[in-house]
């Protein structure tokens, strides 16, 4: 059965999120022609009369003051940082002073405030500063250089990043002495760096993990978490995780893990340099994945075996340098040459078969690409945030990767094409990301596991209407894959193609699926929680790659729930949603409701890295 087209229109509608309500309000141009100037006129008029009409109701007036705003003046938040910074430039830096403050209480608009509840205290007596000299070592400026304001708004971004920072400011004053030069103070605020996390499904499996983020304010990471099955042994299992950032701050970062759950049993080891600045000519890394016992080859891979455990040794080293195409400007596009090598080698699989025998087999994978990008980044906030700076990707990636893959059970040659873009709308009244892909592996004349890959991902300003402040969020996903693994299919379970859909039924080559959400930010807190109510709407269309995806199976979700964030803590998001599902499959039920964690979402990235194919998934 197959829901019809009224009905997702329907959905679509009750969400809220077709329109956005900024649109209500004329966009009228200083254009000085008669006509438009009348046209003004007759719209203020309009407006100025409903605004005036539902102030005689308290609920036409909060009808009005929900769905209606006044198109306020945008402001670039990059500019007016920068314009703090300019009157600087060039300038020595004549000295170099850090400073942290307390996780509660003092903020950077008043650093003298101190922690209230007996809780906080006790928080920030028991939390480790980070080291200052930690933070020394994420600095790109020294005592001595020429001030760059956009070095130091950049930087004030990396440090940001950093998961055991809350927020970052630099402050910049004249020395009393010599005009020429600039001190500069870094003021830090950490998040408390002690978590705990944990779940169920069902009866059958729970897992519980406590982690520090920032361990003796060395900016280590470290986790220890149970995993438990009362079927499957070990029946109580742990795995645990350390990570050191930024070694002797060359931004070069080592982490290690073990497990041994009854999911799988090895370790792993990345040793990772980034192209963290736009500037920075040299990246890679090394990595080596060792599982003598596991359900999946990847941790996100949709291809899971529970009765046939997979033991095989991964091992990964790749290398890329970028070429500055004007080096004059900061901001500057660039190319980025790399290459990859991926070997793979089991010691225990399936039995190949015909149709997927190159799905578990000993290969090497040799990948090279040519990156053609650029990248800034816009601040914001109450995004996916609740009020602390947000950094906002703003640019283009597009990528060529080509390879060759020695595979035992036949050599293949790949090949794809990626491009993407970022905030391409005019004013930046909002922020619109787009990208799409194309991929093949190829033996001859022939050939195999292609896909096609369409994403957008558009988020509204942030609307204020009186005390209220919402955004919508809309995401479409199109995957098509063409001479697949018959093992291989695509789910609407993962992802968040349906939020809380649990069935694993609904499988196919090719699937479109749209997310529709409203988000009202609140001003109010529970116990240091920020507050923020939702709505949404999802729509999943799945099925075979032989005709055209309107014509598949539709599967819809719609509901509303409440997130529960503090951003001084590492811990995750709480979320707590109803949602009914009116076409589900017959292995799951017509209403859901969940109370889980939920890590925040990151910003699609124009970053180059290491050359990949695409992933069907």
């Amino acid at each position: 059965m197959q829901i019809r087209f009224k009905f997702v229109v329907f959905l679509i509608l009750l969400t809220g999120l077709t329109v956005n309500p900024a649109r209500l309000y004329a966009q009228i141009e200083t254009d000085t022609t008669e006509t438009e100037l009348k046209y003004k006129e007759k719209y203020d008029r309009f407006y100025d009369s409903l605004r005036y009409k539902a102030q005689r109701r308290d609920f036409t007036r909060w009808l009005h003051n929900l769905i209606i705003h006044i198109p306020k003046e945008y402001i670039d938040k990059e500019q007016l940082t920068l314009s703090y910074f300019t009157p600087f430039k060039d300038k020595t830096i004549g000295s170099i002073e850090v400073k942290a403050l307390d996780v509660f209480g003092p903020s950077f608009e008043d650093t003298t405030r101190k922690a209230k509840s007996k809780f906080q205290k006790f928080a920030n007596d028991l939390h480790t500063k980070t080291n200052l000299n930690i933070i020394r070592k994420n600095l790109l400026f020294d005592v001595g250089d020429k001030l760059d304001p956009d070095l130091l708004y950049e930087n004030e971004r990396i440090i940001r990043s950093l998961s055991y920072i809350k927020d970052v400011r630099f402050f910049l004053s004249a020395d009393s002495l010599n005009p020429e030069l600039v001190n500069v103070t870094v003021l830090t605020k950490d998040v408390f760096a002690f978590g705990v996390t944990g779940s169920a499904s069902g009866l059958s499996t729970a897992t519980f993990e406590i982690y520090n983020q920032n361990i003796f304010g060395a900016g280590h990471e470290v986790s220890i978490g149970m995993v438990g099955h009362i079927h499957r042994e070990p029946y109580l299992g742990f795995e645990t995780f350390y990570r050191i950032p930024n070694i002797k701050g060359k931004f070069i970062n080592f982490s290690f893990g073990f497990s041994n759950t009854y999911r799988k049993e090895g370790l792993s080891l990345d040793l990772e340099k980034e192209f963290i600045l736009p500037s920075t000519k040299w990246g890679g890394g090394l990595s080596a994945l060792r599982l003598t016992r596991s359900d999946r080859i990847t941790e996100n891979d949709p291809v899971r075996l529970d009765e046939a455990p997979l033991d095989f040794t991964f091992i990964r080293g790749w290398a890329g340098r970028t070429f500055q195409l004007n080096n004059s400007k900061y901001n500057n596009s660039q190319i980025t040459l790399s290459a990859n090598i991926l070997n793979r080698k089991f010691n225990d699989r399936p039995l190949p078969d015909e149709q997927n025998k190159q799905y578990f087999s000993n290969s090497t994978f040799y990948i090279a690409g040519l990156t053609w990008s650029r990248r800034k980044y816009m601040r914001d906030q109450l995004v996916y945030g609740y009020g602390i700076t947000e950094d906002i990707p703003e640019g283009f990636k597009h990528e060529m990767v080509f390879g060759y893959n020695a595979d035992e059970f036949g050599d293949r040659y790949y090949a794809h094409l990626l491009i993407s873009n970022g905030n391409m709308m005019p004013r930046r009244p909002g922020y619109l990301y787009i990208s799409a892909g194309i991929g093949s592996y190829f033996n001859k004349l022939e050939y195999e596991l292609g896909m096609v890959s369409i994403k957008a991902n558009y988020i509204s300003k942030l609307i204020t209407a009186g005390d209220k402040r919402y955004r919508f969020f809309a995401r479409m996903n199109y995957t098509l894959g063409i001479k697949r693994y018959d093992l291989e299919n695509l789910l609407i379970k993962y992802g968040g193609h349906i939020r809380g859909f649990v069935s694993s039924q609904p499988v196919g080559n090719q699937r479109l699926s749209l997310n529709l959400e409203a988000v009202f930010f609140q001003h109010r807190e529970i116990y240091n929680f920020n507050i923020a109510f939702y709505t949404f709407s999802d729509i999943a269309i799945i099925g075979s790659n032989k005709s055209l995806i309107f014509k598949e199976d539709y599967y819809a979700g719609i509901g509303a729930g409440i997130r529960l964030h503090n951003e001084s803590l590492v811990l995750k998001t709480i979320d707590i949603r109803l949602a009914f599902y009116p076409n589900h499959p017959n292995n799951m039920g017509f209403v859901g409701f969940v109370l889980e964690e939920q890590v925040k979402k990151d910003f699609y990235s124009f970053q180059p890295g290491a050359p990949l194919p695409l992933r069907f998934e």
